[in-house]
């Protein structure tokens, strides 16, 4: 059945296309969290010591981060939120951005070795706990538990009705996937293998995920049953499209970093490259 209409989801509710770019997700709260995060980042990043040739490889960091940190504003800013409330797979396509583009961006500006760095005192807590999340086996497995937690229907359907639901799966989400590509982009070599394997286990399960979506002969995602006429989809076509975008482009992203990821190392000096 629909959500109830009493019942107004975080991102608001369903769009009409043609006002679909005035609906900008303003929330002062989620903005000045982002904000918060860039804020601190930069002023980690800006206080290491550099090498000889620090500046240049900061200089990279610094973009990457900031690139992944403007993807996932804009996931959760732009029209794209609102969006979400209508279309099934305009939620698939936002997560998709937030656990397959802004993720890997976010790790390759390394934000927790620049913390650890600038501030190591506070950071001494936490890092074993991160070490722990961040190796092969768990960050796999962690990332494919929730993915496929948040992807059915009981669940997918509660983040509507609570957004505390909602901002647990993003969240959840983002920190398994963050988890995960710092194994996928893991230069070292004695790591190599771990990382393969994590990536033909993540390639695996997103696209039997998105393959069960698309193939699936009836409706899974109730939420949207009243929401996909007016742009041009029958509710289960919704369905399937959402299917395909994790199926396809999703899992050609993880199959494209993890050749890179190996080719990368196999080109890499006899003595690995320290992350």
């Amino acid at each position: 059945m629909p959500i109830d209409a009493s019942k107004v989801p975080y991102c608001g509710t369903p769009p009409q296309p043609g006002a679909l770019w005035t609906q900008w997700n303003l929330d002062p709260v989620l903005m000045a969290a982002l904000l918060l995060v860039l804020a601190v980042y930069l002023r980690a990043a800006g206080g290491r010591v550099s090498s000889s040739n620090g500046s240049v490889t900061g200089s990279i960091e610094r973009n990457c981060f900031v690139a992944g940190w403007t993807v996932l504003a804009l996931a959760w800013i732009s029209p794209l939120c609102n969006l979400t409330v209508a279309l099934f797979s305009a939620r698939v396509g936002q997560h998709m951005l937030v656990v397959l583009v802004a993720a890997p961006l976010l790790v390759l500006g390394r934000p927790f070795e620049i913390l650890v760095r600038a501030w190591p005192v506070p950071m001494r807590a936490v890092a074993p706990a991160l070490a722990q999340l961040a190796r092969a086996p768990l960050a796999a497995a962690l990332f494919a538990l929730l993915l496929w937690l948040w992807h059915l229907p009981r669940p997918y359907r509660a983040t509507f009705e609570s957004d505390l639901l909602y901002w647990t799966m993003h969240l959840t989400l983002l920190a398994s996937a963050l988890c995960l590509w710092h194994v996928l982009i893991c230069r070292e070599r004695r790591e190599l293998q771990r990382a393969v394997v994590a990536g033909i286990v993540t390639v695996v399960q997103m696209g039997l995920l998105g393959a069960a979506i698309t193939l699936a002969p009836r409706l899974l995602y109730d939420p949207h049953v009243l929401t996909t006429q007016l742009w041009g989809l029958t509710p289960l076509e919704d369905q399937q499209l959402g299917g395909l975008i994790m199926w396809v482009p999703g899992c050609a992203i993880v199959i494209l970093a993890a050749l890179a990821a190996v080719g990368r190392t196999l080109l890499s000096p006899a003595s690995s490259v320290q992350r």
